[in-house]
């Protein structure tokens, strides 16, 4: 009797292991690297589940032991895990990316430097500056772009398919940051930092002009600009970079803007 009730005590204590090693958790996890650590897309492929990482690279998403987990983003080189029995344990995992890191040969551009300042500028045939295209490194050299608009290159560059022969590959950063509205907002708050940039250079270069032409209490100014980069028209005007059309938009919306005052104080 009693070896029956060992047996059976057994038999339910590996069933009731199985089941626990079966079921689904929430599990937490933090990644590591070097730069940007915001939106790093957490696919778990086994289970078709997706999240990405917050500004400090947590994030959580549902997962059981052998379960492969993707970690994508441009920044870094994909890393795959398979979710252990220790992962679901501590219901966290912590993971480590590394940079894509393109090597270049070393190039040695001019003369060698003897550490003698009169010897080495005697020396010197440079006349001008040195730039990426003298050295063979494709560069940038137009306007500085902000952080806001690197977020947005890194979400929504390149093709949605990139075709090698007759192998197409999809461009799953893409797909997947469109799909969970992330373009969009960086998008929005590309727009957002262009209407103030455009605001702050109408304030500085055409705020003498404009109230030259129509006097405006000090206080009422700043609401003024605040109105007049609020009309969807207003960033298409900035962005043809000319002062005169600039100036004509902000002088309409300026004559608005006091109708709506005086009317307001009647």
């Amino acid at each position: 009797m009693k070896t029956t009730k060992h047996i059976l005590f057994f038999v339910i204590a590996w069933l009731n292991s199985i089941v626990c090693v079966a079921q689904s958790i929430d599990l937490k996890g933090q990644v590591e690297a070097s730069a940007e650590l915001e939106g790093i897309h957490i696919l778990n492929i086994s289970a078709e589940e997706y999240t990405i990482t917050n500004s400090k690279g947590a994030f959580e998403i549902s997962a059981q032991v052998n379960d492969t987990i993707l970690l994508s983003s441009v920044q870094y080189i994909p890393k795959t895990i398979v979710v252990t029995q220790n992962m679901i344990t501590f219901k966290f995992i912590a993971i480590t990316l590394e940079d894509r890191v393109n090597e270049l040969d070393e190039v040695i551009v001019g003369k060698v430097l003897t550490g003698d300042l009169l010897s080495d500028i005697k020396n010197s045939d440079a006349k001008a500056d040195i730039n990426f295209y003298d050295v063979g490194i494709p560069g940038y050299t137009g306007k500085p772009i902000t952080q806001k608009n690197r977020r947005l290159r890194e979400a929504d560059g390149g093709k949605f398919v990139y075709y090698y022969g007759l192998v197409a590959v999809i461009n799953i950063h893409k797909v997947l940051n469109r799909i969970s509205g992330r373009t969009k907002t960086l998008k929005h708050l590309v727009r957002l930092e262009q209407q103030d940039i455009c605001m702050n250079k109408a304030i500085a270069e055409l705020s003498d002009e404009l109230f030259g032409h129509l006097v405006l209490e000090e206080d009422l100014k700043m609401e003024f600009f605040l109105y007049a980069s609020e009309d969807p028209q207003f960033l298409e005007v900035c962005n043809l970079e000319s002062d005169i059309k600039l100036f004509e938009f902000l002088i309409d919306k300026l004559l608005a803007f006091n109708i709506q005052v005086e009317s307001g104080e009647d």
